[in-house]
């Protein structure tokens, strides 16, 4: 009984250290988009990004892509971002989410992947949304 017990424990105690691990870059990826920081955002762009908005799509270099998503931020105040859904599939991970802006809400993906030890955003996908 004591080892069973002692087996679970461990199991749940990695599985909420691998759980953590996963999601650590994504919450920090959340938070930026909440603060409506492209310099927060851009700590955690792989060397080249994917970036899809209503007027524009196109792979950047992490420079640029801070450049856009700066641009998207000031043309765009950002009133709140409301995460809709997380998930993973082994080495990377996403969230899905609605950022409400002074001008409109846009549905938000973003997706972050493992390399190496360390994990990286790759892609955000920004989408006008209906009033």
């Amino acid at each position: 009984m004591k080892k069973t017990l002692r087996t679970v424990l461990l199991i749940v105690f990695v599985t909420g250290l691998l759980s953590f691990r996963l999601f650590g870059i994504l919450d920090d990826v959340i938070g930026a988009m909440k603060a409506g920081s492209a310099e927060q955002l851009a700590k955690n762009f792989d060397n080249v990004v994917e970036i899809t908005m209503p007027d524009k799509s196109s792979s950047y270099s992490k420079s640029q892509a801070e450049m856009i998503m700066k641009d998207f931020f000031n043309n765009y105040k950002v009133k709140s971002f409301e995460v809709l859904h997380k998930g993973d599939n082994g080495t990377s991970n996403y969230c899905i989410g609605n950022l409400q802006t002074k001008d409109g809400k846009f549905r938000t993906t973003l997706f972050v992947k493992q390399r190496g030890d360390k994990q990286y955003l790759q892609e955000i996908r920004i989408e006008a949304q209906a009033p």
